[in-house]
Parts: structure tokens; sequence; C-alpha cells
């Protein structure tokens, strides 16, 4: 009846579509394409076809739905198949066209959500009768061995004329005699048998056609509902809720599918046969239905897509389904390959896979958004952890981890953006500045390696502080291991830090180079490497040209001055000029081998650039003194050794030049103590080259460090807290690295330890510091490979790494002699000085100059510390001279960058590296799934899913959540009873009460942050309204008030117009006569004034009795003057008097004085109203 097993369709064997049917209008979508609705050109009959693109991915579903359709749609309640067509377009791809019978009457489900959008719900006899045709549709599929899979509402399509047909065959499984039952996952989640479900996870489980059956069961609550049971949950979270479900009681819906009744028996069941004598009535009243429903527009109209996931293959979904983006619900991974999905979640912990591709910013997008509201990105990240800050008042820290090349750096820098986006500073020079100093240190601590073209060679945390409001105020960087001995050297296929090619590039282009002292022809030796070996190699790259213009902008924008622009350029020139200083070896009369420079033109520019004598830079190159029983002896350096304090000065200077330029950036951006700071780490990823070195075991340290911060945080403390509350928790096992630092870091016998003791002993080598390790270190992690003198393995929790110990005990040294820092300091450069003069911090870094220190501390300590690690007074070597290690810096780095680390909440971004080629892309699926399991995506996705992530004391969730539960104007105590009836109100399950803190899943909070913000945003709205209504109440009284104001004024203009027509004679008073008036409701007390004799001024005084003098404002008297004015007395001039009057505003309330004599009042209202009374 099928065609063989195995056999492909030849797709250019079917007719083109266009000679025979017509595209009309669109329907739908369907899980692979589109579906529309077409006219035969021929008879002008009707049909439905679906659109696909002959993708090889989707072959395998093609053909069967092809091959189902074909022999199977002869039947009344399977749709009727016309055929297959093939259309060839060059342009836009080629397409296949299934055309199949047009079902106008919609699915089964638009009719039940039509139904309850019109208050009704569908009856009993009428889901009868469509199961009863969906299960002879099934029959006729089951007795043919073949099963559906994917049964439910939208699959089930109704005619006008009540015809019930399944559609949808493309997950459909044909069976053999040999097989009669399957084991592989698909369907849609809601509608997916528990069986079908424990194929994903069990290997042994298979299935049979009962699955139909179950799906079947929820078609019918669906019917009912208007959706299936679960579906207010995420679809792939109800894949693992549905087998443990209790409340479904329908026998299709028996969890145990061997106790489950087939297709037949359902027939039989007395639900099913009330239909019995009544199909013709129940179909005409389907048809009735479905002419009712199709007058409505459902809006909102809903499809759950199914998945299809195949034993270690691939999940296969339609493109524009909800893809899952949380890994607590998911047990297989390939979805990220699937759909290059860039990024999912795990909670706190965010994934992020760099395919070498530039992507959109979504910066508005993800500010304020719930999480599950649009696809994982690192700004939800940034939001997350901003969000956290400002509600809890808590610090936050961002933990960026992955291999070398995986996308930290970049990760940084968007997190960075976003932050300063939700930040909002109030100076946006600030927000610049900040945007800038991830580029200005890079430029000095990345670099080119084997795998990586930008790789950071340094660890970064950079913290930046916010206002309690979350106001951007200032940002603060600190670094961390800084790889000094990239300056001298590099490996294969690497090269020396971006700044030096940088500026070199930029300073030919601006005929600069010159000045410093390089050549345009032949760069320095510390530049060359198998790509580079001409000058031009250098000054021709556009990038590196375009590079020092950024790099320069950072320096100004930032507020970098000219000055040290300039020098911080003459040190880096001063570093590549030494790095060519030749020696040879000369033979002294003694027989003592001794050094010589070569070249010195090359020692004088050098000496030149570092402002400093040329024969005293050669004397502290080619001899060191040594200081014996109070006796100070010169000795002369072999070739071997001057070319060591060669390229330690030239190490010293670039490692205290970074940190001067980071402590400059921290001046620059001082940050507020007093607020909260969210930091980001970002350090160099886990390394293994074929050669690895010291650098890389500091590196992968450093990331082992990282890992154990991570499990502690995301297992022991939380299974520790499980304990002391007494929940009861699953235990997740998981791979703790603790033995594996201990290994490293323990004292005395730790391997950092170890290689400390071995450095103290002058005639210590490579081969003596491996057979040390191999004595003292007996662990399981460690290793001697065979064949390999001066190896050593390290099984790392990322996997086995082989080291190479030539060369550790020089790095882990790494002292600069005191005769170079005694002549640096007396160099006539100011940097140059600052970085030699100010001590060492435990770390290794240039200590932060202290601007609280006195003239006098500031001279000792510059005399005292001779830059090496220690304090004395003579900076020469003795015989019992101590100084800090590498080792020693590294172990007191890590300590201060975990108190960093902990001092904040953390969110954790892993970045995963999608393949070794740094290739777009290119997804290497075994690649991608061993940074997995070493990670420990796997332990965490379970003890997300199984565990509590959130543990909030009573009290505080009782703050935070009462309004969901009590009055706003209540105060409840935050007690257990209390979080119990909040957790109620919100309808959750699944939650847990300890001792003194709740215990919620991962979602739980989440749901309750969003009733929080419904609840707040109605508050908000009520305050709103509330508002609005004193608003305008106030403002209803400031019209009164207006509108009194103004008759006042008008009051006071006619009474203005009147004393102009009636006063034309003026009050003669001899004592200071009171006018007392009204303005606006308010008394002011107008004086009389003497007038003042020829050009006598007024006297100010305190009291009207100490003189008849006052001192006030004149003005002229116009029509327009609403100030005060003054009238001379000009009748009775011998009296020398004069009025001080009131403005034209103001309304004359009484005029007299108890002082007065009677005459003078009869007198002035007589003049003024011309009465007598």
């Amino acid at each position: 009846m099928f065609p063989q097993p195995g056999k492909s369709i030849i797709f250019d064997t079917f007719p083109d579509p266009t000679d025979t049917w017509e595209i009309i209008e669109t329907i739908g979508k369907g899980t692979y394409g589109k579906v529309y609705k077409v006219l035969n050109k021929i008879d002008g009959s009707k049909a439905a076809v679906k659109i696909l693109d002959p993708i090889h991915d989707i072959d395998e579903e093609i053909e069967a739905e092809y091959n189902i359709l074909k022999a199977l749609s002869d039947h009344s309640n399977v749709v009727r198949f016309f055929g297959m067509y093939y259309q060839k377009d060059v342009k836009n791809g080629d397409q296949l066209w299934l055309v199949l019978e047009l079902c106008n009457g919609g699915s089964v489900t638009d009719l039940a959500k039509g139904m309850l959008k019109r208050g009704g719900r569908m009856d009993e006899s009428i889901i009868a009768y469509i199961i009863h045709e969906a299960l002879m549709g099934l029959h006729h599929l089951h007795i043919n061995k073949t099963i559906h899979r994917d049964v439910k509402g939208n699959n089930i399509l109704l005619t006008t004329q009540g015809g019930v047909k399944l559609v949808d065959f493309g997950v459909s499984a044909q069976l053999t005699n040999t097989r009669l039952r399957r084991n592989t996952s698909v369907g849609t989640p809601f509608w997916m048998a528990p069986e079908v479900i424990a194929c994903e996870q069990q290997l042994d489980s298979t299935y049979d056609a009962r699955c139909d059956v179950w799906s079947l069961g929820i078609t019918a609550i669906e019917l009912g509902d208007g959706d299936p049971p679960l579906s207010d949950l995420h679809p792939m979270r109800a894949l693992f809720k549905i087998p443990r479900s209790d409340d479904l009681t329908v026998k299709c819906l028996i969890k145990d599918f061997e106790l489950r009744p087939n297709v037949l028996d359902l027939l039989e069941h007395v639900f099913i046969r009330q239909i019995t004598g009544r199909a013709k009535i129940l179909q005409k009243q389907l048809m009735e239905l479905i002419d009712l429903n199709q007058q409505i527009v459902i809006a909102g109209k809903s499809r759950h897509e199914r998945i299809h996931t195949k034993k270690g293959g691939q999940i296969m979904s339609s493109p524009t389904h909800d893809e899952v983006d949380d890994l607590a619900t998911l047990e297989v991974l390939d979805e990220l390959h699937t759909s290059y999905r860039l990024s999912t979640n795990l909670n706190i912990i965010f994934f992020s896979v760099c395919l070498v591709l530039p992507l959109a910013q979504y910066t508005k997008m993800y500010i304020g958004a719930k999480r599950t509201a649009y696809p994982p990105h690192i700004f939800a990240v940034a939001d997350v952890a901003y969000q956290s800050m400002v509600s809890y008042n808590a610090d936050q820290c961002i933990v960026i981890s992955g291999e070398s090349g995986a996308g930290k750096t970049e990760s940084a820098h968007l997190l960075v953006q976003q932050l300063t986006v939700l930040g909002k500073a109030n100076n946006r020079s600030l927000q610049e500045k900040i945007l800038l100093v991830n580029n200005l240190v890079e430029a000095f601590g990345n670099a080119c390696t084997a795998i990586n073209n930008n790789s950071s060679r340094f660890g970064k945390y950079l913290e930046i502080n916010f206002t309690c409001g979350g106001t951007v105020v200032g940002a603060k960087i600190s670094e961390y291991l800084l790889e000094k001995s990239r300056v001298i050297h590099q490996a294969i296929g690497e090269k020396n830090f971006h700044i030096f090619y940088y500026i070199y590039a930029g300073l030919a282009e601006r005929k600069k180079l010159a000045h410093y002292k390089l050549s345009d022809s032949k760069p320095p030796k510390y530049l060359l490497n198998e790509h580079i070996r001409l000058g031009p190699d250098i000054v021709n790259n556009t990038f590196y040209k375009e590079q020092y213009d950024v790099v320069e902008q950072c320096f100004k924008v930032i507020g970098f001055t000219l000055e040290e622009l300039g020098s911080v350029y003459s040190t880096l020139a001063a570093i590549l000029n030494s790095g060519d200083i030749d020696f040879s070896s000369v033979t002294s009369e003694h027989q003592t081998d001794k050094s010589n420079i070569s070249n010195i033109a090359v020692l004088e520019n050098a000496a030149s650039l570092l402002c400093i004598r040329p024969d005293e830079l050669q004397e502290a190159l080619t001899s060191h003194c040594v200081v014996a029983r109070g006796e100070t002896i010169v000795r002369p350096n072999t070739v071997e050794k001057a070319m060591e304090v060669r390229d330690a000065m030239g190490k010293a200077l670039y490692g205290r030049l970074f940190s001067w330029i980071v402590n400059r950036i921290n001046t620059l951006l001082r940050e507020d103590d007093n607020g909260l700071n969210i930091g980001i780490l970002d350090i160099f990823g886990f390394e293994n080259f074929k050669r690895n070195s010291f650098e890389q075991l500091c590196i992968n340290i450093a990331n082992e460090q990282i890992q154990f911060y991570f499990n502690q945080h995301i297992f022991a403390w939380e299974q520790d807290e499980y304990v002391n509350e007494e929940v009861d928790a699953r235990v997740i096992e998981y791979e703790d690295n603790r033995p594996l630092l201990d290994l490293f870091l323990q004292k005395p016998m730790g391997m950092l330890s170890l290689l400390d003791e071995e450095s103290r002993f002058p005639q210590a080598t490579d081969q003596t510091l491996v057979e040390k390790f191999e004595d003292n270190l007996k662990s399981k992690n460690f290793w001697r490979p065979k064949r390999v003198d001066l190896g050593f393995g390290i099984h790392h929790y990322a996997g086995k790494v082989i080291y190479n110990t030539a060369g550790f005990l020089s790095k882990n040294r790494d002292t600069l002699p005191a005769d170079i820092v005694l002549l640096l300091r007396s160099s006539e450069n100011s940097l140059i000085r600052k970085l030699v003069t100010h001590p060492l911090t435990k770390t290794g870094k240039n200590a932060r100059p202290n601007i609280f220190l006195s003239p006098s501390t500031k001279i000792c300590l510059a005399i005292g510390d001779s830059g090496t690690g220690e304090s004395t007074h003579h900076p020469r070597e003795t015989t019992n001279m101590r100084t800090q290690t590498v080792a020693s810096y590294f172990r007191y780095s890590l300590m201060d960058l975990l108190s960093k680390m902990v001092a904040g909440q953390p969110h954790f971004v892993r970045c995963i590296k999608p393949n070794n080629d740094r290739q777009a892309n290119k997804f290497d699926r075994e690649k991608v799934l061993v940074q997995l399991r070493y990670t420990g995506v796997l332990e965490t996705a379970k003890i997300r899913r199984q565990g509590y992530s959130h543990r909030i004391l009573y009290a505080n969730f009782v703050n935070r959540y009462y309004m969901l539960a009590f009055p706003v104007h209540e105060e409840p105590l935050g007690s257990p009873e209390t979080c119990a009836a909040i957790l109620v109100k919100a309808k959750l399950e699944n939650w847990v009460l300890g001792k003194t803190k709740v215990f919620l899943k991962y979602y739980h909070v989440e749901h309750l942050n969003l009733m929080v913000r419904q609840t707040t945003d109605s508050i908000v709205l009520v305050q709103a309204y509330v508002r609005g209504w004193l608003g305008a109440k106030r403002y209803s009284k400031i019209l009164e008030k207006r509108t009194q104001s103004a008759m006042a004024i008008q009051s006071g203009i006619n009474l203005y117009q009147f004393l102009q027509q009636k006063l034309n004679k003026i009050i003669l008073a001899q004592h200071i006569i009171p006018l007392y008036f009204c303005f606006c409701n308010v008394s002011v007390d107008l004086k009389v004034c003497r007038m003042p004799r020829r050009t006598q001024q007024p006297k100010t005084l305190n009291a009207p009795e100490d003189s008849t003098y006052y001192n006030l404002i004149h003005v002229s008297l116009t029509p327009n003057s609403t100030e005060p004015f003054c009238v001379p007395y000009k009748t009775l001039w011998e009296k020398h008097f004069y009025l001080m009057a009131f403005s034209k505003n103001a309304r004359l309330m009484s005029v007299g004085h108890k002082a007065w004599p009677k005459a003078e009042i009869y007198q002035s209202r007589q003049l003024l109203y011309g009465d007598s009374s």
C-alpha cells in the first residue's frame, strides 16, 4: 500500500500547479507552510493548498504526509487529497503544493472558542458527535497501521455540511508487522501522551496507536473548555506536568497505556453511543453552529505548535512556533542549532552562543520587560540585574565565563551599553566616558591569539556606580593578572597587545614615527611574527589606523591631558625601542663573560624616550650591584642576563603603565562610595593550546575558581539551606572541583606554594620543579605524561591539559633589578618616575596614589620603596633579598576578585563557543555539548526544575507581596501563615515553607512579580484619578480667587481714575499719616514723608519716632504705573511735606489717624470726597 521504506520522493516529477490551480486568498498557517484557498481553472471547484519549501530537514515529514494522504484519504473522516505539485522558482525558491479538500467550517477549536466568546459552551451531544467522527477517522488510520501522533482541535476540521475531517499527517507514523510500536517523542505538548513524553526521557520507552486515544481525550476537554488542560503553562513545561496530573479521569486519559482502551473500545463507550440514531440531527445542529460561528471574528486565535524529537537527533519544529527559552523545561538542547538561537535562559543563568555574526540591538525592548516576554538576550540580563539592584537596594554582580573566543568581551560591551541606558546619567558626557572605558583598556589588555582575534589577556572587573534611585554616577575598573610576558614574546600564530600595532600605524599615518624613534620600514622585534616581517605590514593596515583614532578619542573624552597622552606614547615607544637593543659577548682579562651593547644608536633612542642618560642605561643593562657585608660590588651581566634585564624592564614598564591608566580612569570617573553598584566580570576564558605554559596555568586556575563559585552558589549553598531550613528537597549530584582548587592553592603543599618555594632556590631548574610537583602532588587530577620531560598534566573541570614547565621559574620570579628602578626614578619624564615610585600592591598592581598623604610621607615612600615589592632605603640587591612572585600576586588577585563578587547578588552569563574555526553559521554539535557538560548545564537545569531557586525571608516576602492578599493599608505580620495566605491567593502550587523562609520555584517569583506589577499599575491608575480630581478642585478654587482678584483690580482702577479727577490738592500733615488700604485682602501701611531740603538725601532710621524722614521708593505718576508713587506738596510749599500714596491697583479703606487734629481730618475728607462729614 505504501512506497518502500527509505525511498525518497523525487520532487521534480510532479506537475506544475499553476497549470491547474490559481490562488485566491490566504486561509492560515500549517506546521511547515501557509495554507491558501485555490480555484481549479478547469472545473471551477475550490480547494485548499498547503505550500511547502522542499527543505532537506523536513523531507521525511513531507514524504510521510504525502504517502498517507495518497493511500488513506478515501475515508469520509479524512481530508480528501487532490494531488501534489512542484513549482520551480529560481528567484524565490522551489515549492511543493499539497492540494486538499477545502474545509470551510474551520477547526473544532475555533468553534469551541467562538461559543465561549458568546457566553455558551458546546453541548455534550455535539462533543460526542465530533469525537465519534474523529474516532472513525482514527480507526481507519489504525487498521492501516498508521498513528496520527498529533491529534488536537486544530487538526480536526469541519465542513459547512457538518463533516468532521482529520488533517495534518506530517508527523504520522507508519507501522509494520515487525514494528508495531514507536519510540520517537513527537506531538504538541498539551496533547502528548505520557508514554510519548517518556520516550525522550527513558531510552527503553515505547508506545503504540493508543497514544492517539490520549490526545483525543485532551481534545474532548478542549471542546468543552476552549483550551486543553494546563494551557496556562508554558507549552514545554506542560510536558512535565501532564504525566503527573491527577485530575484527568476520563477513560481515554488512563496514564498506563497498556490499560488504556483502543479506538474500538471507545466507540462502544456510553458517552459515544448516545449519538446512535441522532447523527443526522446532530450534524444539522453542528452546521448551524458553524454558520453562527463564522459570523463572529475570533480575536486572539491561538495555535499550539508541535515538537518532534528523535533520540540522538534534533528538535524539529515549525520555524514560527514559540521556541523554548527556559532550559529548566528542556531535555534536548539542539534547538539552539536548529533555529540558530543565540541565547537561552536558566533562571539567573544566561547562555549565549557566539555565532560570529553581527547582531541587531534591542535596547528599549528589554527595559522592564517580563523575562518570557521576548527571546532571551544579554540586554535582559542587564535589566534583571538593574531591577534587582533598585528593588532590593543591593549590589549586583554579573559573572561572564566561557572558553576563549566564546564572546565574553562582546557580552560585557553589551551589558555596559544597556546599563548606561537604564541608568540615564544626568551628565551625558559621563555615560559616553563609561562606554569608552572598555575600548581603551581592551586596546592595552587584549591581543590576537591562535583561537581569538580579540582575546582578553587580563581580568577586568568593571563596577558601574548608581544612586539608590538607579542613576549612573560613576564607574570603577579593577584589572587582574595582566599577561605581561606577551610584551616580549608571543607564541606562533599570536600577536602582541593591540596598542602597539595601533600606535605604530597611527603615528606612521601622521608622519610621527621619527619623533618616537621608530622606523617605518622595519618594525620593532617585539612586534615581529610569521605574518609581520616589514613595516608596511603594519603601516598599511587600515583597521590599525582606525583603531588609533578610536584610542586617541577615548583618551581625550575620558579626560586625559595631551601631556599625559604624549607620555603614554613615549613610554610605549621606549618599550619597543628597548626591545631592539642587541648584546654581544665580551671576554674580560679575568676570563669572565660580560656583555656589551652592539647597537648604540638604538640604546640612545631608548634612553631619549625614557628621558635618562644613555651611559647610565647601558650600565644598568650590562651590570648589576651586589651589597655584601656593607660593601657594594659591581658585577657584569652575561648576554643572557642582560637580555633578561632588558625584557624585565619592558614588562615592568608596560604592566605599570597599564595600572596607571586604570588608576587614572578611576580618578576621572570617581565613584560614589555611598551608592549601589553593578559589577561585570570579564576574565580570560579557559585555554588549551598545543603548548601551554605558566600563563595558561594561571588562566585556567582562575577559571577553576570561577567555576567553584558558580557551583557553590547554584548547588552547595542551596542544598545546605534546604538542610538548615528542614526542607525536603532532592539532592542533585554535581561535579565539585574543590579538590582541584586545593591542588593549586593549598598551603604549604599546593602547586603555587611549591612553585614559590622552588623559585627561592638560585640553583633550581625547570626540571627540578616538575620533579617536586610529582613528588608532592598526590591527586587523581595530576599526572606526568610519558616521554615529556618538562611536562605535567592536569584534569581540569573543562578537560585535560598538559603544561610545559620550561620558563616557569623565570616567569614566576619576574624580578626587576633595583638598578633599573633607581635609574628610572631619575627620569625627567614625570610619568615614568610615577610608574616606578609608587609601591606595588599585594595583587601586583601599581598602588593608587593617595592624595591625602603628607609631602614628607610621600618623599619617604619614594625613597624607601624599590618598586619590587619590598621596602628598603637602598635599592640594591642583597644576599637575603625576598621579593613577591607572580604566583603570590596571582593568589592575592583571586582573593580580591572573589571578595568583590561575593559582595553582590550574582547573575551568570555562560558563553558557548559554537566551533573552533571562527566561522559564522557553523554549529559544531560535539563542541557545544562538551561545553554544556563541563559547565554543569544539565545539573543546573535539574536543580532549577526540581529545587527551589528563590528563598525569601518571611518578613521580606510579606513586605513585598502582601498587597496580593491583604488591603494596602494593612500591615500583616511576617509569619508563615501570612505567606501561605498570599501564595494561596496567587493560586500557586509546589511551594514550601521552611523555618524562616519561603521556598519558591523559579517561575513562582516571576508570576508573583507580574501580579505585583499589575496590582501596582492599578493602584497608580486609581491614584492618578484621585490626583486629577483633587487637581480639578484646586483649579476651580484658583479660578474663583482669580475672579475675586479681577474685581478688586477693577475697583482699584476706578479709584485711581477718581483720584486723578478729584485730587488737586495735597493733604498737609506734620506727622506720619498711615493710610490703610487693601489689595487682594492684604493690608499695606503707606506713610507720608517730609520733602528733603534741596540736595539732602532721605535718612533711613529704625523707627518713625526718630525722624520725620523716611527712605522710600519714588516713581513718576503715570497711568500705567503699578508701583507706589509720590506727589510733591506744592500748594503749601513752606511746610516741605509730600505724600507717599498707594498704587492704582489699591483700594482706599480709611483716611485718618487718632493723633490728627480734627480740623486736619475734616480738611482731608473735604479735599478727597467733597463732603464735610
